[in-house]
């Protein structure tokens, strides 16, 4: 940006409710950080020689760089922020003939150029299918540990089990470990088969950082779902919780509303989603290329969450058959 009155005029017309405007910055490469940290959806570059070029009449670039990993969002960006430039170059260009009388040779043109970053070609199957597979791997994670606590107790071999030398916790692990290797070898048949498979999604960060993640979710649900166990007396009931406890958790998870589109409260409320923060570390690593240096703030905030979530599902078993 070359802090002229004509580059402030440009910047002051991407205005709320369709643009947030975020911080200025002096080096591209910031604006690419933010963009793979997710801290930004756009960044405007407005060359340093904007204002000379426009007075001067000699064609000048905008560049405008977008993150489409969520398409829906990032396309809105794009077609907004092509028709904010065009008319401010239309603007610029009338101005400059009503001062100067001089016919079309004479008026300066401004040239809108795209960057689309992470999604090219503005694919809706990529951001999808990697969203409806995150969110099946929810509701295993939740199911599957309630499906077996629930079947010991509807059998009565749970009271065998805690009157055994074992621990609860002791009971407890196998059956997490076990389900969640169950649903890591789920997960990766569906990224090999369906998302690389059928939908071509490029995967462009580490897939073993991708399933370290998805072992430390796994364990958060898991924490849910241990939950709900102790409070449902048949499969049926357990079902029922699981479906009312993961309505609320899609919803903050910003999948299928944009965090954007939220009043300021539910967006707070985004944070005590563990599924907001795995889609957020997901989206970044298989769509964008990025690793631990850039989302460790969103992996930090899984990991607090999810043990926090996991500790309270055992603790709530542990107290229930003391």
């Amino acid at each position: 940006m070359d802090h002229s009155l004509a580059s402030r005029e440009l910047i002051y017309r991407f205005q709320p409710p369709y643009f947030q405007l975020g911080e200025e910055i002096l080096d591209q490469k910031e604006g690419i950080r933010l963009l793979d940290q997710g801290k930004a959806l756009m960044a405007l570059d407005i060359p340093p020689r904007f204002q000379r070029d426009l007075i001067g009449g000699r064609p000048t670039e905008v560049q405008v760089q977008v993150d489409t990993s969520n398409t829906v969002l990032g396309t809105l960006a794009a077609s907004y922020s092509g028709q904010i430039i065009g008319q401010y170059g239309f603007d610029a260009a009338l101005q400059r003939m009503g001062l100067t009388g001089e016919g079309l040779a004479g008026v300066p043109m401004l040239i809108d150029r795209h960057r689309v970053w992470y999604n090219p070609n503005q694919k809706d199957s990529w951001f999808m299918s990697i969203s409806e597979l995150l969110s099946v791997i929810t509701i295993l994670a939740m199911m599957l540990p309630a499906a077996a606590a629930v079947r010991e107790k509807e059998r009565g071999t749970i009271e065998q089990l805690l009157v055994s030398p074992l621990t609860p916790v002791q009971i407890l692990l196998p059956k997490v470990v076990a389900m969640t290797l169950v649903i890591l070898l789920g997960t990766a048949l569906s990224v090999g088969l369906i998302l690389r498979g059928v939908f071509h999604v490029p995967m462009k960060g580490s897939l073993p950082l991708f399933f370290a993640v998805t072992v430390i979710y796994t364990f958060a649900m898991s924490g849910l779902g241990l939950f709900v166990s102790t409070m449902s007396r048949n499969l049926a009931q357990a079902a029922m919780m699981i479906i009312m406890i993961m309505m609320p958790i899609i919803l903050l998870s910003g999948a299928w509303t944009p965090p954007e589109a939220m009043p300021v409260g539910i967006r707070q409320a985004m944070y005590i989603s563990p599924l907001y923060y795995y889609i957020e570390v997901s989206y970044g690593i298989l769509l964008k290329g990025a690793g631990i240096g850039i989302l460790w703030d969103s992996l930090l905030g899984l990991s607090l969450l999810g043990g926090l979530v996991f500790g309270f599902g055992v603790w709530r078993f542990r107290r229930q058959f003391q």
